[in-house]
């Protein structure tokens, strides 16, 4: 088939043919248009507007790479260059602001997209140029050995996103040298291993994964505006304003007007991330001020956020409780082919580095409107059992010991 090109600010030209071009199409693929990478990012990186679309055409022009590069001996692998394309068609609204809750009300991850492919454009489109739905569905999903070059420790999805979500915000955290990578992975007993010469590759990989949670992923003003949003969402959901299936398929705008014409907290929550007035940092503090113990209370959020607001003596609509799941870089379980198949973490005594660093990242929040923050804040800390943190001293060069200059 014939190849057209379009210029990507990351990878430059990507080619792509004229059944490419019929995805990009169809009304599923123009949808990812209005979707966020990064959901609110853009309230603290004001350049973070780049969407779900162009991710999607990164994503499949690397997986078309890793396929020159392997010289395959089926046309399989063509699937998956099918299905990095496809593979963020589940994603909801303002993408992982809205993913739980999604989860929730229909019982599917966004990576079940069985039905998305098959009882519209996108299969009427496969079928023409060959391709089986259900195949490319079970690729998304992470189901088939070949899935791993889309879903794995290390693939084209990381290798783009990262890359891109650095570009966007203007984080410079090191860089994905994504060439590398895919010429030195392989397939190996059914699992997609990297050779001993892109451990450094791999190396530079995770520094960037670090520095962006850090800096974007576990940004304060990020979790604040997705738990609002989220909580909203409920709203929404709970009041039948909209059925969990529209929902689902909604895009950013459509979601937004949604709760600024609904009564009541939704509306108000909408006026308050229209003009960035969010909740405030009750409590917000890390492993080593709140203790492992406190992922047991990831169960019972809406437990302890009325109890907090009880105590407090505030509507619990103003009390918002986040707690991450436990930190963990899953590209730190990579696999090694260096004589014997081995992780990563056994190769690299600098990734021991980073498994450590990495946990310093996560924060646990209770987030409340200004007016509340003092009562709030003192209710959470009650409630964690977790002293309040001193006022930071000011810090000056005469408090430096004479015998460390």
């Amino acid at each position: 088939m014939e190849k057209s090109v379009i210029l990507d600010p990351i990878h430059g030209y990507i080619e792509f043919n004229e059944f490419e071009q019929r995805l990009f199409d169809t009304p599923q693929m123009q949808r990812l248009r209005r979707i966020k990478q990064l959901g609110f990012s853009s309230l603290v990186y004001p350049g973070a507007n780049h969407t779900r679309f162009e991710h999607s055409m990164g994503a499949m022009h690397l997986a078309s790479l890793f396929l020159k590069v392997q010289e395959p001996e089926n046309n399989k692998m063509d699937e998956i260059i099918v299905a990095a394309l496809l593979h963020d068609i589940g994603h909801g609204p303002f993408s992982h602001a809205t993913e739980k809750l999604i989860e929730t009300y229909t019982n599917r991850k966004h990576d079940n997209v069985s039905d998305l492919i098959s009882k519209n454009e996108i299969g009427d489109v496969l079928k023409d140029y060959g391709f089986t739905p259900s195949k490319i569905a079970k690729h998304i999903a992470g189901d088939t050995p070949l899935s791993q070059i889309l879903s794995s420790e290390i693939d084209v999805d990381k290798m783009d996103y990262l890359a891109r979500d650095m570009h966007y915000t203007g984080v410079s955290s090191g860089s994905v040298d994504y060439m590398r990578l895919l010429n030195h992975m392989s397939f190996y007993e059914d699992r997609l291993v990297l050779s001993a010469s892109a451990i450094k590759a791999a190396e530079s990989l995770l520094v960037s994964r670090y520095w962006m949670n850090s800096s974007v992923y576990y940004h304060h003003v990020s979790r604040i505006s997705e738990t609002m949003c989220s909580r909203a969402c409920s709203h929404l959901l709970e009041d039948k304003v909209v059925r969990p299936a529209d929902f689902a398929r909604m895009d950013d705008m459509g979601l937004t007007v949604t709760m600024r014409n609904a009564d009541g907290f939704p509306g108000e929550i909408a006026e308050r991330l229209d003009n960035r007035n969010l909740f405030k940092r009750a409590l917000y503090d890390g492993l080593d001020i709140v203790g492992t113990n406190v992922f047991e209370h990831r169960k019972n959020i809406p437990r302890i956020e009325r109890e907090i607001a009880e105590n407090a003596g505030v509507d619990p609509e103003y009390v918002m409780v986040d707690i991450p799941q436990k930190p963990e870089m899953a590209e730190m379980k990579a696999l090694v082919m260096d004589r014997t198949m081995k992780k990563l973490t056994d190769v690299s005594p600098f990734v021991h580095v980073l498994a450590v660093a990495q946990e310093s990242v996560w924060r646990m929040g209770v987030f409340s409107p200004k007016e509340h923050l003092e009562v709030v804040s003192k209710a959470a800390y009650d409630f964690f059992d977790v002293s309040r943190k001193p006022k930071t001293k000011q810090f000056r060069f005469s408090d430096i010991d004479p015998g460390l200059l």
